[in-house]
């Protein structure tokens, strides 16, 4: 391989992990982020109405953080896995709980 071929070989390596970590960022995120709202308004304690508002403040922290370990993991990959890993146990939770307690 050249050497302009293999310098537009890890230019276009690093436009992917770009691409995977705003994937991971911005939609993948967000999507975390209220799966855990959704799960810990199910969870705490409390009157409904105020773990549902305790729920969403911490989903925006989540959301935030997200975004931020997007950008800190070592590859677009691992972030994106990461994510989507955490948002399985969410949605776990959020189900399980769904099918112990039943709706609200």
């Amino acid at each position: 391989m050249s050497a302009t071929g293999q310098a537009r070989h890890v230019l276009w390596r690093r436009v992917a992990d770009n691409a995977l970590r705003l994937i991971a960022a911005l939609p993948v995120g967000y999507a975390v982020a209220s799966l855990w709202s959704m799960a810990l308004a199910r969870i705490l304690p409390g009157d409904p109405a105020q773990a549902t508002m305790a729920a969403a403040l911490v989903a925006l922290l989540l959301c935030a953080l997200a975004a931020m370990w997007a950008y800190a993991a070592r590859s677009g990959w691992r972030a994106l896995w990461t994510l989507i890993v955490l948002g399985g146990v969410a949605g776990a939770i959020c189900w399980g709980s769904i099918a112990l307690w039943g709706r609200i």
